[in-house]
């Protein structure tokens, strides 16, 4: 197995360490963590190489995002299975073979939910869970899921690339989009609070998986009807980075920030 230097966020302190999962015994789940694998900073670099299987990422949590070797998809990670959108935003299961190069996953436990009727758009949607995320500490890490049915939701997903790898945005230039309607499921969400800016977006990532498991990818708007948002609040921080050398090849005094929020928000095109 490889070994990944980890970095742990913990109540506000940060810890380094190096582990090896070779021959460790079987651990205790960590419920109170989000794990990461990678940063989202090195993704949107085009660092697409997987560092972590999706039986290891299993044992992490069971609710979360990410994407697997490749940029092959969009991850959604759900009551402890791991789901594939594919480039045609069809769900398919993975196997524990294939490998991840970015994620985010805690074991989901639900410290508080609200009911949500006729949400006209993402922004709407955002602000509502800011009110709740502000009145509950926004210096915290949320993860949610929100079932619920919609009048429609954009959702987009990607081919994987190839090596040598495109970075994230030119990856995502033949991204596909469809917006279903009149559809049930759930999304999966990410909130990373500001002091998270060097190691992934902050504020919210959304992915949404249909209530039949046929459909699902990357969430670029909604129009809710009704549904209800679970929230667990974390308040601790644990990432894994690749070993390999060509990760640490990366220059991370780039400015990744508006290539990764062309990666979050825009439609195909551009907007």
């Amino acid at each position: 197995m490889k070994k990944f230097l980890g970095v742990t966020l913990l109540a506000g302190t940060l810890l380094f360490n190096t582990a090896s999962t070779s021959a460790a015994p079987a651990p205790i789940k960590d419920r109170e963590t989000i794990y990461q694998v990678a940063l989202l900073q090195s993704l949107a670099m085009g660092y697409f190489d997987g560092s972590i299987s999706v039986k290891d990422l299993k044992t992490h949590g069971d609710t979360g995002i990410g994407t697997f070797e490749g940029l092959n998809g969009e991850m959604i990670v759900l009551d402890g299975v791991v789901y594939q959108a594919n480039q045609d935003l069809k769900i398919n299961v993975m196997g524990d073979k294939e490998t991840v190069p970015f994620s985010n996953v805690t074991f989901f436990d639900k410290d508080f939910s609200v009911k949500l009727s006729n949400v006209a758009d993402k922004a709407a949607f955002e602000k509502i869970l800011n009110e709740h995320v502000n009145k509950h500490g926004r210096n915290s890490f949320y993860m949610v899921k929100v079932s619920g049915t919609f009048n429609e939701i954009l959702i987009r997903s990607e081919a994987g690339a190839k090596e040598p790898y495109p970075t994230l945005v030119e990856a995502l230039k033949t991204q596909k989009e469809i917006t279903p309607k009149n559809i049930s499921g759930t999304i999966v969400g990410l909130y990373c609070p500001d002091f998270m800016s060097s190691l992934n977006s902050t504020g919210w990532h959304f992915h949404f998986i249909s209530a039949d498991k046929k459909i699902g990818g990357h969430v670029l708007d909604l129009n809710l009807k009704s549904g209800e948002v679970q929230f667990d609040k974390t308040d601790a921080f644990k990432m894994d980075l690749p070993k390999k050398n060509n990760f640490h090849a990366l220059n991370f005094k780039q400015d990744m920030n508006e290539d990764i929020r062309k990666a979050e928000q825009d439609v195909q095109g551009g907007k």
